[in-house]
């Protein structure tokens, strides 16, 4: 008998990297597992939080026109109306471009304030996105590399 028909099959497979490879697949899924929920989560969060504010898409937005704000797109939309309004109380000024003493200062720095944390919150939706669709990929590639290492084994 050769040498290899008698050596246990985990000797084998741990010598010629099958192991190393069904356990790097293990960690790979289990921190994209991680990830997915992470993502998950953190949308999920978000998404209460903003709900929880009660804030209606003005009607003359462009999109999604008296929607509640609780997801991205509305975020958007809100920050974008909010910008629009701004602008017109300003007569096409920004916040940099009004004068110190000008009464309309104050509604453009407070429009900008709320547009910056509506584009947070479509900031971290996407990040939630982005984190559970990676972790989803990595959870597949985690399966995949210990089925490759089942079959070479």
């Amino acid at each position: 008998m050769s040498e290899t028909t008698t050596r246990p099959a985990a000797a084998e497979t741990t010598r010629n990297g099958h192991g190393f490879v069904k356990i790097s697949g293990l960690v790979v899924a289990i921190i994209g597992a991680i990830m997915l929920i992470g993502g998950a989560s953190t949308w999920v969060l978000v998404q209460s939080q903003l709900s929880a504010e009660n804030i209606t898409v003005a009607e003359d937005a462009r999109w999604f026109a008296g929607d509640d704000v609780n997801g991205p797109f509305s975020a958007y939309a809100e920050a974008d109306i909010i910008n629009h309004h701004a602008l017109e109380a300003s007569k096409g000024k920004t916040y940099a471009e009004l004068d110190r003493e000008d009464p309309v200062r104050a509604t453009v720095m407070n429009g900008s304030f709320l547009r910056a944390s509506l584009f947070t919150s479509v900031l971290a939706f996407g990040v939630s996105a982005m984190a559970m669709g990676l972790g989803f990929i990595q959870i597949l590639l985690g399966l995949s590399m210990r089925k490759l290492a089942d079959q070479r084994a």
